[in-house]
């Protein structure tokens, strides 16, 4: 983890690490280094990596997951985080989400927005800082 220093966390999950690289570069170049960007390539990691931020003081402040993934679903995880951390907000991105699975995270997560695949840069900047309060 490389958030010495850093109170705020964006955390963000998929499944195919090419994807996870552009986002977070996309994220520094655009929102800053003043946040610490961890990445996960599942649920099962994403939650071990919030569950150690949180157990460190750091606030996850976003989450920025797929949908379609290995072994969890990201609507099934984002509403196992928001039972778990409430105050955490999430964005989901996805070529793959379903009606149902988007209606479930308006619903029974803190899910902030949803972005199909391949994202609109600017519109996904727009929603980030909008959800983590950045001007």
């Amino acid at each position: 983890m490389q958030t010495v220093g850093n109170k705020n966390a964006i955390v963000c999950v998929d499944d195919e690490p090419i994807l996870l690289l552009s986002l977070v570069q996309e994220l520094k170049r655009e929102i800053g280094n003043g946040i610490a960007y961890e990445t996960a390539l599942n649920p099962t990691e994403a939650m071990e990596v919030i569950d150690d931020l949180c157990s460190s003081g750091v606030d996850v402040i976003l989450i920025l997951s797929d949908w379609l993934m290995p072994g969890m679903k990201g609507d099934e995880f984002l509403i196992q985080v928001h039972q778990k951390y409430p105050q955490i907000k999430s964005i989901l991105i996805s070529g793959h989400a379903d009606k149902a699975a988007m209606e479930r995270l308006r619903n029974e997560a803190n899910t902030v927005a949803f972005f199909p695949k391949p994202w609109n840069s600017g519109e996904l900047i727009e929603a980030v800082r909008f959800s983590c309060n950045i001007s």
